[in-house]
């Protein structure tokens, strides 16, 4: 499942950083600039908002991500474009959460195991 690969892959600092520089363009510039403004490498950004999203995007967060990677040329750079956009919007306007409500999927995916192989950076 490709939203399975978006979490697991770029949710390492080093992966995201190559992903983020792989969508490039104005994206990847304003990225970075964000993340530098915040004192983060880029990829320890993104992947932060990764494991963010993955801990606690509701359902219908999750269905915009399966909705945004069908059928994409790049669906794994679709789909993490996808999360680091909300998530900086969030960051952004100091908003309360976009992803209100954890489902048995995101909690799925903090269970002890995952945060241990996947800790916050």
């Amino acid at each position: 499942m490709i939203v399975h690969e978006i979490v697991v892959t770029c949710s390492h600092p080093e992966v995201a950083r190559a992903a983020v520089a792989s969508i490039g363009g104005d994206f990847a510039r304003r990225f970075s600039r964000d993340a530098l403004r915040k004192n983060l490498s880029s990829g320890t950004l993104a992947a932060g908002l990764v494991r963010d999203f993955a801990c606690k995007a509701g359902d219908r967060d999750w269905e915009s991500l399966d909705e945004v990677t069908r059928g994409a040329d790049m669906p794994i750079l679709s789909g993490l474009r996808y999360i680091l956009d909300r998530g900086m919007k969030q960051k952004r306007e100091d908003a309360p959460s976009l992803w209100p409500s954890a489902t048995k999927r995101s909690v799925d995916r903090c269970a002890p195991e995952w945060t241990a192989s996947h800790p916050s950076q």
